[in-house]
């Protein structure tokens, strides 16, 4: 048994405890759907359907704010991911940031994957993108920095192949996450979602307690939760090591819409404030 210092005790107790006031509340109450129409004057639109104007954009090997080849474009009130205009991948892994960061929250948002996909990107990315949060703040990404120190709801739909796929899993870019009451050394931890088809409309919701609870939620139902999210492990790479303090707590962050050569769309971005 791995001894744990008496603070990490106390932070593992607090976790659990609210994960157990969670699911009592998710189980004894109407759905979130529900809950949302009836709060709704607490819920902020991060999309306004016509501009990105709140957001912003870096992309692995160009400056911040470059969105090379109109990568996020926004189509139908919806932002989408699109490659029409590249000739090539290259590498260029990219994250649409919200302005702002936020600590304790409810996100929900629906998203769908497109017929798009670049021959030269890595096979995982195929049908493969995320919504990344707690991440680092943009202006402090360097140029060639590949991906963002950050935590990531990563999204999957059917490959075709006849293999399950879940959505809704966690991966970890610079970051460590501990699942069932120890610190996981996976890089992505899968949820117990289904497989979805590619082209429908999935809702996804991520909640969040600063440091201690995670839950994801797929089409209303929870489908993974963890705890202690904070900086460290391996992934990311060419950051500013001055960012990268190994063991600190990640009690807020930027949230930030994914690319990397899978086409995607994303709608009814909305966000909640938690105490």
């Amino acid at each position: 048994m791995i001894s744990t210092p008496k603070s990490g005790v106390l932070h593992y107790l607090k976790a659990t405890f609210l994960s157990v006031i969670f699911l009592s509340a998710v189980s004894c109450s109407p759905g979130i759907s529900e809950k949302a129409g009836e709060q709704e004057d607490e819920w902020q639109t991060l999309f306004n359907g016509k501009d990105l104007d709140d957001w912003i954009v870096k992309i692995y090997h160009h400056e911040v704010g470059d969105n090379y080849a109109n990568t996020f474009r926004v189509k139908d009130g919806a932002i989408q991911v699109n490659y029409d205009d590249y000739q090539e991948f290259n590498n260029r892994f990219g994250h649409l940031f919200y302005k702002e960061p936020y600590s304790s929250y409810h996100l929900t948002w629906e998203y769908r994957f497109t017929d798009q996909f670049l021959e030269d990107a890595p096979d995982y990315t195929y049908r493969n993108s995320g919504v990344m949060f707690h991440a680092q703040d943009p202006n402090t990404i360097l140029k060639e920095q590949d991906w963002p120190i950050s935590v990531e709801f990563q999204l999957l739909a059917d490959a075709g192949d006849g293999k399950p796929r879940p959505t809704g899993n966690m991966c970890s870019p610079g970051t460590d996450v501990f699942y069932e009451g120890k610190k996981d050394p996976r890089h992505c931890i899968n949820s117990t979602s289904k497989t979805y088809e590619w082209d429908q409309w999935i809702k996804a919701d991520l909640i969040v307690h600063e440091d201690s609870l995670v839950t994801h939620l797929i089409n209303g139902d929870t489908v993974l939760q963890y705890t202690r999210p904070q900086i460290g492990g391996d992934v990311a790479n060419n950051y500013d090591p001055q960012i990268k303090v190994d063991g600190k707590p990640l009690t807020r962050g930027y949230i930030a819409l994914q690319s990397e050569g899978q086409g995607i769309e994303f709608r009814d971005i909305k966000i909640k404030k938690l105490d």
